[in-house]
């Protein structure tokens, strides 16, 4: 897993770097097991309260590494059976970035580069993003012949408008930094890789002090209430908050602010 993927830790925030950048972080299938694998695990740490997501060398990544692509669906005898060892393939694909959605965490991404293809679907799957003055983003799979399948979209139309995400996924071109912030697809624009590091850092710590219960019931009901009626996102986090509500935390965060005090909270069981 060091070979695709790296994880510091500082406190309570978890810093995973892509870290193949001889082949600009480009995704092969050690990748997407690196990333899967490391966000089910850290996504359930109970020291861990924000991750921030980037990637090493000059980009933040290629996107799917085509070389490996080229070799996973050889001649088959039977079609059948091969569509079925597709589509059993993709969904593995696909469940690596499910795992950046559903880290019980906030997960902000700091992009600097190209994110193209696959990086923007992984990008789509964080809930924060920092971008790099030099940061662009590219749908770029219909280039190569194929149609977006591990995300993209299915949730970037929830960042940007509907128009723009068709446009980008038709024609393949590049979306700037600062077009992106003004779409509200990213948070913060920052003048470097570095630059945008040390704010992804600042978000994630910020997010790391507040109570853990709180922030991690706010990201469930964010991702449960996205594409359902009001009601049943109501009705859902009504249930979150009669069964939490009575916590720790709700105690410890009305002593600091009585007390104008920082507040402590607890780490969240594993």
């Amino acid at each position: 897993m060091g070979e695709r993927v790296t994880v510091t830790q500082d406190g309570a925030v978890a810093h995973v770097e892509l870290a193949r950048a001889d082949k600009l972080n480009a995704m092969d299938g050690e990748m997407f097991a690196a990333i899967g694998d490391t966000f089910r695990r850290i996504g359930r740490d109970s020291q861990v309260r924000a991750i921030l997501l980037s990637g090493e060398g000059r980009h933040f990544t290629a996107g799917l590494d085509l070389d490996y692509a080229a070799g996973q669906f050889p001649p088959a005898s039977d079609p059948g059976r091969a569509a079925e060892a597709r589509l059993r393939h993709i969904e593995w694909l696909q469940d690596a970035f499910n795992a950046v959605e559903q880290a019980r965490v906030p997960v902000v991404a700091a992009i600097h580069g190209g994110c193209i293809g696959a990086g923007v679907d992984l990008a789509s799957a964080c809930d924060l993003r920092i971008a790099s003055t030099d940061a662009f983003f590219q749908v770029a799979e219909v280039d190569v012949a194929i149609t977006a399948d591990l995300g993209t979209l299915q949730r970037l139309g929830f960042l940007i408008p509907h128009g723009v995400l068709r446009e980008l996924t038709y024609t393949c071109r590049r979306m700037g930094a600062e077009e992106a912030a003004r779409y509200g697809l990213v948070n913060q624009i920052a003048e470097s890789r570095e630059a945008a590091i040390d704010a992804g850092l600042a978000l994630t710590r910020a997010i790391a002090a507040k109570s853990p219960l709180a922030v991690a019931g706010a990201k469930r009901s964010l991702n449960y209430s996205r594409g359902r009626p009001v009601e049943e996102g109501l009705r859902d986090v009504a249930l979150w908050n009669a069964g939490t509500l009575l916590s720790a935390d709700l105690g410890e965060a009305v002593r600091a602010r009585l007390a104008k005090s920082e507040p402590s909270f607890g780490p969240l069981d594993p």
